[in-house]
């Protein structure tokens, strides 16, 4: 927002910083203006076009934290001229108006605090100090933030407004990228979270390390964040930038960040996340004793045997419900993450955080649609490489912070197009597969809707493969094995019943471990009742797997191993000391 008096510019500081409540002020997005206290009482949010001004460091806190709960550290940590430096002024007179105009030894202010009564460690750019740059003193002060959340095992937090590195400070400054980097491995590999909250904007160094290195990471509307600047953009390349090139919804829907949430709901967003990593030791509670048993079958003589088309037809209902819609109806509350972190969010696999009844669980699933225009913007459940590699980045998400991991499979298989197979659709699926064998976590699966091929194992390699009874599980879609094998589409519903594709059939073969009965005329008539038997039966299980866990991963990820080896085997042989033995 620009300061003006009748639609004059006014001199002096921005309203950001101090100027008077009762100036007008001009939208810096659409033009309009807006008095100064209605600006304030909107969180200098525009009331019009909803363009984000700039808050002080010290707004930005207020905003977030618990009040009077920042408790500060590091205020000796300050940059010193290293090199020397000269640019129209001296880089020491630099510093000490920047240190006095904005009250800060530096460009961060870090402490310990708590959001929603949750505590964290809290590491916060000031933009108005020489705009956030990144010298060593602020490098310093994330590499102790990051420090001090490992030993306090608190999640770090991490609240980004820089131009980038610090220029006036040269390599030393540079240095600060691997220096910030390498604490927030540590943090990674203890398990603790991080969360990034890049504002506008958010360039360079700080992108190109710890603002863009977070477990989740959240930009406010609008928020300009890239690497290299628009302007360094045009004069190396000479090239012109596409429309929102580098707003935070540009990133978000190239897959870099997880959410983009409006100013008012930071907080709000930002204790959900925290509520979902705090310790929740899973207790049996009088609700428990009072559910009803889960509807799963394990005997495939208690289930129907239906013609093989027909639950062909059932699964690909338009009205089945979707992994979102189980999302809604089964869990206390659901965080979706976005995006592979390097290539896009593909809309065809959805996933992210999700309360199962008091303990937190990773969700991961396909995701289809019920009109033609959201089953287009899907690719009708048909993921591209960056889905999985989506899916994979939760994978690992649910291994650092030992969350369960449940999936939902309903896709006809993995895109077959040109695009798809130049991205390494192969490897990704693969990729995935390799990674869900020794996940050191519980995993079920239930397959809701179609099992096409290895599009849906890519999410189905599990401690337990549950199905729903109008669901089915293939090699190939019984279209494909009629046109393939017969030489004409004509004969799938043929295909289909040699595919042997139907849960009882794949009961009898091991592929899946129960059936879950749908309610009435089925899932597509009674979305609300199948979420209920679902929900029961993912609670049975995880229960079931609790046990194996109770002296480390190994016996979990051991169960897993040769669930997966027998299949094929008919010695029942699952491990080289077997083989060896068995040889002898």
């Amino acid at each position: 927002m620009t300061i003006t008096n009748g639609g004059r510019p006014l001199p002096g500081p921005t309203r950001t910083e101090a100027a008077p409540e009762d100036a007008w002020l001009r939208c810096d997005g659409c033009g309009a203006l807006v008095y100064g206290r209605k600006f304030d009482r909107n969180l200098k949010v525009c009331p019009d076009c909803g363009h984000h001004g700039r808050l002080t460091v010290w707004e930005r806190l207020e905003l977030l934290l618990d009040p009077g709960s920042l408790r500060r550290f590091g205020e000796t940590v300050r940059s010193t001229d290293l090199l020397g430096f000269t640019d129209t002024k001296p880089y020491p007179q630099r510093l000490a108006e920047n240190r006095s105009r904005t009250g800060n030894p530096a460009a961060i202010v870090c402490g310990h605090a708590r959001v929603e009564g949750r505590p964290v460690v809290v590491a916060a750019l000031d933009f108005a100090f020489l705009g956030g740059s990144i010298g060593a003193a602020v490098g310093e002060l994330v590499a102790r933030a990051a420090r001090t959340a490992l030993h306090d095992r608190v999640p770090l937090v991490i609240i980004s407004a820089s131009g980038g590195a610090r220029m006036q400070e040269g390599a030393i400054s540079l240095m600060q990228m691997a220096k910030t980097s390498q604490e927030l491995n540590r943090l990674h590999a203890a398990g603790i979270l991080v969360v990034n909250l890049n504002l506008n904007p958010t360039f360079g160094g700080a992108t190109a390390s710890f603002s863009m290195l977070g477990d989740v990471i959240i930009a406010e509307p609008g928020a300009r964040i890239g690497f290299a600047g628009p302007q360094v953009i045009r004069q190396t390349i000479r090239q012109e930038l596409p429309q929102g090139f580098q707003t935070a919804e540009y990133l978000l829907d190239n897959g870099q960040i997880d959410m983009v949430v409006p100013r008012e709901g930071l907080r709000a967003m930002l204790g959900r996340v925290l509520r979902l990593h705090a310790p929740r030791p899973r207790r049996r509670t009088p609700e428990d004793a009072g559910r009803p048993p889960a509807a799963t079958v394990t005997d495939p003589g208690a289930l129907e045997e239906r013609p093989a088309a027909d639950v062909v037809a059932r699964a690909r209902s338009v009205e089945r419900p979707t992994t979102l819609d189980y999302c809604a109806y089964m869990f206390g509350d659901f965080v979706e993450l976005h995006g592979d972190r390097a290539r896009g969010d593909d809309p065809a696999v959805v996933g992210g955080l999700a309360d199962l009844d008091g303990r937190t669980v990773v969700v991961i699933g396909h995701q289809k649609g019920h009109d033609v225009a959201e089953m287009v913007r899907r690719n009708f459940g048909m993921p591209h490489p960056w889905g999985y590699q989506k899916a994979y980045r939760l994978m690992q998400y649910a291994a650092r912070f030992g969350f369960p991991l449940i999936t939902f499979v309903d896709t006809p298989g993995a895109y077959p197009g040109i695009e798809a197979e130049s991205n390494g659709q192969a490897f990704s699926i693969a990729r995935c597969l390799e990674r869900m064998s020794d996940l050191p976590v519980p995993v079920v699966s239930v397959v809701t809707g179609e099992g096409g091929s290895g599009g849906a194992l890519a999410l189905a390699v599990a401690n337990r493969v549950l199905i729903l009874d109008s669901a089915y599980f293939s090699v190939i879609s019984p279209e494909g094995c009629s046109t393939i094998l017969f030489g004409s589409a004509a004969a799938a519903p043929r295909a289909a019943e040699q595919l042997r594709l139907t849960p009882p059939d794949l009961l009898r073969l091991g592929v899946v471990d129960g059936v879950i009965r749908e309610p009435g005329e089925g899932a597509h008539a009674d979305h609300l009742a199948t979420a209920d038997r679902i929900k029961a039966a993912l609670l049975e299980q995880l229960d079931a797997l609790a046990a194996l866990t109770a002296e480390g991963p190994g016996p979990l990820v051991e169960a897993r191993y040769r669930r997966y080896a027998g299949f094929g085997d008919p010695a029942g042989i699952t491990t080289t000391e077997d083989q060896d033995h068995g040889q002898r």
